[in-house]
């Protein structure tokens, strides 16, 4: 099981959201690259980084710093934010992101998304974003009409490598996780889960990770836990790298 701190960029700064709402925002670093490399000093293995700037106006908004946050860590990181294109999908793997998650393509043009799958294999993901089980776009401000249930099947076959989802009410609030939607959702899911809202103690990630054992929940994502305290990530991994030790072969 994977835990991938985020680092959410808008206007120049890492921040955290509360439910997605752009106005509702929390800095936490001027400096989002010295907050990366803080993640990756605490024994991080993936870094989440999400250009919220991007997601909001349709097209990328934060591309040096990403590149500079690539060019700073040893660690894999995967993005998403504002990624609809070819073009923009491109520019981003070459600047060092090793995943793209894509949110408002994946959902409003298939046969494009179908496409970037194609000429990026295993390297592309979905964002499916819920609030009360209707997917979002655009930013989480559209209601695309479409729910997990009825999509996640057509993404696979489109190429999708893993999913992020995202339970839009618990996001940025430290509720807790929605445990029964998502052990529903990575028992069925043909691809890689990754859990993200509301993951915002120890006691979530040690709820979640018997999911990563028998299903395919590949990990977890937390923001504002970690950077509040609430969830301490070098005692979260120490713990993780415990279960997989104990039950190693």
């Amino acid at each position: 099981m994977i835990l991938f701190p985020a680092v959410d960029i808008q206007n120049g700064q890492a921040v955290r959201l509360k439910r997605g709402v752009a106005a509702d925002s929390t800095v936490f670093s001027a400096d989002p690259v010295a907050a990366a490399r803080s993640w990756q000093d605490k024994g991080a293995l993936w870094l989440h980084v999400v250009d919220l700037d991007g997601a909001f106006q349709g097209v990328p908004a934060s591309c040096d710093i990403i590149r500079r946050i690539c060019a700073a860590l040893t660690i894999p990181v995967q993005l998403g934010g504002g990624i609809r294109d070819e073009t923009a999908a491109k520019a981003y793997l070459d600047a060092g992101v090793r995943r793209l998650i894509i949110g408002t393509m994946a959902l409003e043009d298939p046969e494009a998304f179908a496409r970037l799958c194609r000429r990026f294999p295993g390297h592309i993901g979905v964002s499916l974003d819920a609030d009360q089980g209707r997917l979002k776009t655009r930013g989480w401000i559209a209601d695309s009409g479409l729910s997990v249930d009825e999509v996640l099947p057509r993404l696979a076959r489109d190429g999708a490598s893993f999913v992020v989802y995202t339970d839009i009410e618990r996001d940025g609030m430290q509720t807790g996780v929605a445990f029964d939607a998502l052990s529903k959702l990575a028992r069925m899911s043909p691809i890689p889960l990754i859990a993200a809202g509301g993951v915002a103690t120890l006691a979530d990630v040690q709820k979640l990770y018997p999911l990563s054992r028998h299903t395919r929940l590949q990990g977890a994502i937390s923001g504002r836990a970690l950077y509040e305290g609430t969830l301490d990530l070098t005692e979260a991994m120490r713990w993780i790298h415990a279960q997989q030790d104990e039950h190693a072969p």
